[in-house]
């Protein structure tokens, strides 16, 4: 694979097949009618002079300096092109292009991050899987021009790339399988994986000790029990503050007493990825052997409605003391994050993220593009968009102002769990915010983010790529790769 940005406009590989080829290269892409445009791309048979039987030309846009977004788009078209093509080999010399403002380090770990990405299918539920969709084997990327950038790319953009895949696998189960109990179980088999990770999962009658009263208030209408599983990943001294990862585990949410409509409602398995991201981070960072303390607290449950369902109206008790309203049973994944931020206190964290499919609010604010940020500290929110940028996997600063809050008050508890239709997903945040106050925190919504809805329905494992470029940079001084 080699990059153009036009017939006679050739990336430096290019440039040494056209130069072999005695201008064969530039004759065939201009009868070919290409031009250049970002995610173009054309098979060459047999050049002269060339050893490789087939090459691959892709588009990345018309200038020399191509935007991110180009690349990205190229390196996708490229994939889907060799897959097409029916290749089992190949070699990506596509990250030899300039992209603005990015290093060699960051073209080849997207090319690595795009390549398994686009091999991935979810066809564990299938009886008959069909054959994959691509033949390739082997993808290589010379080293010569930078031989300390490249294999760093390769290994950090394939530990991110099993994360994700991590991620989307557990987002894609059916609620039926992927249970709290399962979900701990993934948690036990993920520390059986790595000799740095421990996994330990409390159970209801533990949580009930813990006075986790908002956690198990969800769980009441459900046959299937509550846990809180907690995975610590040991990278640094135990002196070492620990960033702790809270991530809503609801694996089926049909609303509780206050009930979904039936549209779409099977898309409510989703409501554990914020959990499943939770888990990738964890996988990505035992996978490269971080040097630092990493924790990731999981509450999960269903919530379903029952006989001995929380009703609107009914007020809990917190892991915090605080009472808290109930007036709406699908605002549920506040409920349980709640009782998790102030369990994440006792570790003295440097610094605590939850991630949670919260609000349909956030959804309609920012659609599918960019996960909703919310936080009490603003240089981790700088941290955060900015590692969501480096990684392509984006978020948005939004507001937490004193006066939200003030949608929450309630005449008969400390807080209602919820405020009225008006800036839904920022109440929500400040909800959260409540439980968060000793601590560097920061929420990210992605209910719009972490799935795709349609003929393409699927988990997208974000925010494993914005999350593990977070963690990477806080490792940046002490690793001796690069780290942008």
């Amino acid at each position: 694979m080699v990059a153009a940005h036009g017939p006679r406009r050739l990336s430096p590989s290019a440039q040494s097949i056209e130069a072999a080829s005695n201008g064969v290269l530039s004759q065939w892409l201009g009868s070919s009618g290409f031009r250049g445009d970002a995610g173009r791309t054309v098979v060459l048979n047999d050049i002269p002079g060339c050893r490789a039987r087939r090459v691959l030309v892709v588009g990345c846009g018309k200038s020399r300096t191509v935007s991110e977004a180009d690349y990205r788009r190229a390196t996708r078209a490229a994939m889907n092109a060799l897959g097409s093509a029916g290749a089992r080999r190949a070699c990506c010399y596509l990250d030899e292009v300039a992209v603005a403002n990015r290093s060699r380090y960051w073209a080849t770990r997207q090319s690595v991050e795009t390549a398994l990405e686009s091999v991935y299918r979810f066809e564990r539920c299938k009886s008959d899987a069909k054959r994959p969709a691509t033949r390739l084997k082997v993808l290589s990327f010379p080293a010569d021009e930078d031989p300390e950038a490249v294999p760093a790319a390769l290994e950090d953009g394939a530990a991110i790339a099993q994360g994700v895949r991590l991620a989307k696998d557990l987002g894609n189960l059916p609620g039926n399988i992927c249970t709290p109990s399962f979900l701990a179980d993934e948690a036990r088999q993920l520390a059986a994986r790595h000799d740095a990770v421990e996994t330990t999962v409390r159970d209801e009658a533990e949580l009930e000790r813990l006075g986790m009263g908002s956690l198990l208030s969800v769980a009441r209408g459900s046959r299937e029990p509550a846990c809180l599983i907690e995975m610590q990943y040991r990278g640094a001294p135990r002196s070492q503050a620990p960033t702790v990862l809270v991530g809503k585990g609801v694996t089926f949410d049909s609303g509780g007493i206050s009930i979904k409509p039936a549209g779409a409602m099977d898309e409510m398995k989703f409501d554990m990825c914020g959990a499943a991201s939770a888990f990738g981070a964890v996988e990505a960072v035992a996978s490269l052997g971080l040097p630092m303390n990493l924790i990731a607290l999981a509450p999960a449950t269903e919530n379903l409605p029952g006989g001995s369902a929380t009703k609107p109206g009914d007020i809990v008790t917190s892991m915090s003391g605080q009472t808290i309203e109930v007036l709406n049973t699908d605002a549920e994944g506040r409920l349980i994050l709640c009782d998790a931020l102030t369990f994440a206190s006792r570790f003295k964290p440097e610094a605590v993220i939850d991630i949670a499919t919260l609000t349909g609010a956030c959804v309609i604010a920012l659609g599918a593009h960019a996960s909703g940020l919310f936080s009490n500290d603003p240089e981790l929110a700088q941290d955060l968009l900015g590692a969501g940028e480096f990684a392509g996997d984006r978020a948005w600063a939004m507001p937490l102002w004193p006066e939200y809050a003030e949608a929450l008050e309630s005449n008969f508890a400390d807080v209602a769990n919820v405020g009225g239709r008006e800036a839904g997903a920022v109440t929500a945040a400040a909800f959260l915010a409540r439980f968060a106050g000793a601590f560097r925190w920061a929420h990210l919504d992605v209910a719009g983010t972490a799935w795709r809805s349609g003929k393409q329905k699927g988990a997208t494992g974000r925010p494993v790529r914005l999350l593990v470029q977070y963690l990477l940079d806080r490792c940046e001084d002490s690793r001796s790769k690069p780290a942008a």
